[in-house]
């Protein structure tokens, strides 16, 4: 039988909402044990909605192959049931308010006392340190002050990017430095703390963009699904929809000229022959795009691009996506257990060579009962 990677490994995670959760639930999926720990209410994000037979969304999505303890951490008792699951974990990792964690009297300090090969992994919003430490954060303040606002939406409308990017990013790189962090303490035999702020997740991810404001002087414009430093690049209506396409070089824009357009004097033109000229005359190109497709449909101009091996696609629905016939011929969805039923679910995106175990969606506190009885003092 094959081994997960994780298998033997115990985190446990004081977390809520999106961003902690995912970091551990990917390590739930890699065999990792993971204990949740939440209070008698339990994480806010089982109440964010009933939409999964009287699930949350968000919980389904991010709570997997968790088992659920309650505990009541200002009181002694249960603080200690947590200090005796900390000396026998490998990791703990916890996103709650700037220095709740500190001030219930587990600082790093006494994280490593208590298991000196201990992992610890804090996520915050903006850092352990600085004027913004104990702002609150959530993930349109950090989308708002990382300036992914200033460049998502129209030129006229900022919008929020759709799903929770800031706790993504910050949850993958608190994943990965769980990672980095065990394989350091194979070779060290010591743990370490690991710290990601959303702030500083988001940055990393807005650094291209940075770099080109930064060194050209010129911010990029809010531009919707159009680039705003390539062209064509974006939504393009046809007869009966829209086709969405990229070109990334001179050779494909030769190509688009020459199999799609079928317009070879085009690539020559004194306004397109050039990236930075079809961006600066980006809507004159547009419209001359658009009069070509008018009478061609989506699948006609799909062909074309793909016989070319142009880059493109239809905008799906969440409908369409469930059925999208790419996903459905490699087998990537799964049926996991809730409390309330049952739920269809993609697999993790990292293929290993092992089944993800995939394992059950907790109630709250199911698992409390012999938790406390395995970590009695």
């Amino acid at each position: 039988m094959s081994v997960l990677p994780l298998e033997g490994i115990t985190v446990v995670s004081i977390e809520q909402a999106v961003a902690a959760p995912f970091a551990t639930r990917q390590l739930a999926d890699l065999g990792a044990r993971v204990i949740k720990v939440e209070r008698d209410s339990g994480d806010f994000a089982r109440n964010y909605d009933t939409t999964v037979d009287g699930e949350a969304s968000y919980f389904v999505w991010l709570n997997r192959g968790k088992e659920s303890v309650v505990l009541d951490l200002k009181a002694e008792a249960d603080q200690q049931v947590l200090r005796t699951m900390l000396s026998r974990a490998d990791v703990f990792v916890e996103n709650l308010a700037p220095g709740a964690v500190a001030r219930l009297g587990f600082t790093t300090e006494v994280l490593k006392e208590i298991n000196p090969r201990l992992i610890s992994v804090s996520i915050s919003g903006f850092g352990e340190g600085g004027p913004y430490a104990r702002k609150k954060a959530y993930d349109l303040i950090i989308q708002c002050e990382a300036g992914l606002l200033s460049l998502t939406g129209t030129e006229e409308d900022p919008a929020k990017v759709g799903v929770s990017i800031a706790d993504i990013a910050a949850g993958m790189y608190a994943y990965s430095g769980t990672l980095a962090a065990l394989l350091q303490r194979a070779r060290t035999g010591e743990g370490t703390h690991v710290a990601v702020s959303m702030l500083e997740a988001l940055g990393e991810w807005m650094q291209q963009t940075y770099l080109y404001a930064e060194y050209s002087g010129t911010a990029p414009k809010r531009s919707g699904a159009a680039h705003a430093s390539i062209a064509p690049y974006g939504p393009f209506e046809v007869s009966d929809g829209v086709v969405f396409l990229g070109l990334q070089n001179e050779r494909e824009w030769a190509l688009f000229c020459d199999h799609v357009l079928k317009n070879p004097e085009l690539k020559g033109d004194a306004l397109y022959s050039t990236n930075s000229l079809r961006v600066a005359n980006r809507e004159q190109l547009g419209a001359l795009i658009t009069a070509q497709f008018q009478g061609r449909t989506v699948a006609e101009v799909q062909g074309l691009l793909d016989e070319v091996g142009i880059a493109n696609a239809q905008m799906r629905t969440m409908a369409e996506f469930s059925a999208h016939p790419q996903l459905a011929a490699r087998d990537r969805w799964r049926t996991v257990a809730t409390p309330s039923g049952t739920a269809r679910v993609a697999l993790p995106p990292v293929t290993l060579g092992v089944e993800p175990p995939m394992a059950p969606v907790p109630a709250l506190g199911e698992h409390t009962e012999r938790i406390l009885r395995e970590f009695a003092s």
